[in-house]
């Protein structure tokens, strides 16, 4: 039989009938083992039957795990660290670019440490010497491959294999090797070689092929190198996974029985499931490369995984898996997050409290109470309270100096229960929610409080602007004014018209206003003209009779505060509802407010945030290894 080298084929060229080839040493040793009369087999891309995509096909689980992890990675890149989302990206690169190569073909690599034999394998496997062995350490200093058909040539490119290093096997024609078709082989350096970029090549490969033989002998099965830094960290890729012992024909009686118990021991610590009664998982099983003794049950293995073209998405689908357990810290909360109606309550209680809607509230009915007074209270009274109203500003000039002195001590008060608000909101909404998530969500908080404290007076001072009256600030003012900026207090005295409480605007009056000032009007009237009665008769102008201009003037001076205590009873039904009124428009405003500034950017990283746990979900929900 005929050797030819994998570059050859690879470049289509064919080797003339009984021309041998010679590339060296490796060369010579493969013809000397060729038996005399054998008859070459040129195994071609047209006698390999049809194969669908591993992983292309559209009912393919893995096609929307794909999607929806270039999704995940897209909508994560603006909240998410890069070096988080590394491996991912690097799934996704490795997953385009096998998908672009062949699909008839399945690579393994066989992969063992210093002296295990893996090498012996490897020519024991192809049928030819073709990876050199011996006693020198190491002996494999550069992955080699055989290829059993053509058109592995874009997939050993990716190995980034040299022409040189590529090779095909010897073949009896037997129902083996005809299962064995499409089987790329690649024998590694050993994992735990002194030289780091023998190391370094070993990790390379792994990476990219589809399915690892991992070789192990008596002596260093429990390596801890191999345990921790290889197959631990593969556990989800047990499926594609082979550990052969080798070397079994140094253990007597049944010590390879209890090594073997011992090795899959080590397995199930390493959480890689080892596939036994039909399960799905690792192949554990004996050998001897020297003697060949199993050799032959792990090629009909082989051929069995190689026919069945699912390597390459089963790889894929165990990276996936892998990128996702990664992921998860950052995509799976511990509780629910999200804003809740209680929470949202919460947030416009504290905001109407910082901006004093309950105080303006009470002050709009006060005023409204206070208009009633001035519309059907009796002239004497009204006078009264004017005089009084004189006195306080003349002699209160001290005490408007300290109360012009106290806002800014009132604003930092607001401003601290603004940024209470808003921290309580943030806190309540990130509960349960991965850290680089909850950070988003915190900055869009504080972001959109910035500014607010002094949006909130601006609309508290359109909405309830200071009654004046003509002398003095009103409680509405002073409740008002707790969040106002000191570069913009002056406007605050401009009245607002149409405002509650402002001068240039009056609470509404009900119907019976007209009918009560008639009635305090004509009791006013009862008695001016009961006085000038009286003095007229004092006087003398008019003939004595004092019942009657008496009885008039009494009927005027009880009937004046009687209509002024009827038109205050008929009025704290309207004064509280206007009053009530007034704090639900400058609740609901400060609500917008905050709304249009906080809550609306922290549902929008909410939502983003859930939409990516969707796709986190869809990249996990269809998981093979059970991750």
């Amino acid at each position: 039989m005929t050797a030819v080298t994998g570059h050859d084929r690879a470049e289509g060229a064919e080797e003339p009938q009984g021309r041998s080839w010679d590339d060296g040493l490796i060369a010579r040793r493969a013809a000397d083992a060729v038996q005399e009369g054998a008859r070459p087999q040129r195994p071609s891309d047209d006698g390999v039957r049809p194969q669908a995509e591993a992983y292309g096909l559209p009912d393919s689980p893995l096609r929307p795990r794909l999607d929806a992890l270039r999704e995940l990675v897209g909508l994560s890149r603006a909240r998410l660290d890069g070096a988080v989302l590394a491996e991912a990206g690097r799934v996704l690169d490795e997953a385009s670019a096998r998908q672009r190569l062949s699909s008839r073909h399945t690579v393994v690599a066989i992969a063992g440490a210093t002296g295990s034999g893996k090498s012996t394998l490897f020519n024991a496997l192809a049928g030819v010497q073709i990876s050199e062995t011996g006693l020198r350490r190491p002996t494999t200093s550069a992955p080699i491959a055989c290829s059993w058909t053509d058109g592995a040539a874009g997939l050993l490119d990716r190995l980034a294999i040299p022409g040189r290093l590529r090779r095909r096997p010897v073949q009896g024609g037997t129902d083996v090797d005809e299962a064995l078709q499409g089987l790329v082989l690649v024998d590694l350096p050993d994992h735990d070689s002194a030289a780091t970029g023998h190391r370094d090549q070993v990790d390379r490969v792994l990476a990219l092929v589809d399915a690892v033989i991992w070789v192990v002998d008596p002596e260093k099965y429990a390596d801890a190198a191999l345990h921790e830094r290889y197959l631990r960290p593969l556990s989800g890729h047990a499926e594609i996974t082979f550990v052969v012992l080798n070397q079994i024909d140094r253990l007597p009686g049944e010590a390879a029985d209890i090594v073997l118990d011992d090795l899959r021991r080590l397995l199930d610590e390493d959480g890689m499931a080892v596939g036994e009664h039909g399960e799905p998982g690792a192949t554990v099983m004996p050998l001897s490369a020297l003697t060949g003794r199993g050799v032959g049950d792990l090629r009909e293995l082989l051929g069995r995984f190689v026919q069945d073209r699912t390597a390459a998405m089963r790889r894929l689908s165990a990276d996936v898996d892998a990128a996702a357990s990664r992921l998860r810290p950052v995509y799976v909360a511990d509780g629910r997050p999200g804003l809740g109606e209680r929470t949202r309550e919460q947030f416009t209680d504290r905001l109407a409290e910082a901006v004093g809607a309950s105080a303006a509230g009470q002050a709009a009915e006060r005023e409204w109470r206070r208009n009633a007074g001035r519309a059907c209270g009796t002239p004497w009274l009204r006078l009264w309270r004017w005089y009084q109203s004189t006195r306080q500003l003349g002699g209160g000039g001290l005490d408007l100096m300290a109360q012009a002195l106290a806002p800014p001590e009132e604003e930092l008060t607001a401003r601290q229960r603004v940024e209470q608000a808003v921290r309580k909101l943030s806190d309540d909404a990130v509960d349960g929610l991965p850290t680089p998530w909850a950070q988003a969500v915190r900055e869009a908080a504080v972001n959109g409080a910035k500014g607010l404290p002094e949006a909130l007076d601006e609309l508290a001072r359109t909405a309830q602007a200071r009654a004046v009256n003509g002398r003095g600030r009103t409680a509405a003012s002073t409740a008002t004014s707790g969040t106002a900026d000191p570069e913009t207090k002056g406007s605050a005295d401009r009245p607002v018209p149409g405002a509650p409480g402002g001068r240039g605007a009056r609470p509404p009056r009900p119907a019976w206003w007209p009918a009560a000032v008639l009635a305090q009007a004509s009791m006013t009237l009862l008695q001016i003209f009961g006085g000038l009665w009286l003095m007229g008769q004092i006087v003398g102008v008019i003939e004595p009779g004092l019942v009657t201009p008496a009885l008039l003037m009494t009927a005027g001076v009880v009937g004046g505060p009687l209509v002024e205590w009827a038109c205050a009873a008929a009025a704290r039904g309207p004064a509280r509802r206007y009053g009530q009124e007034a704090e639900r428009r400058l609740r609901e405003a400060a609500a917008g407010c905050g709304r249009a500034r906080v809550l609306d950017p922290v549902a929008a990283e909410l939502a983003r945030y859930r939409e990516v746990r969707e796709r986190y979900v869809t990249v996990t929900e269809f998981s093979t290894t059970g991750r």
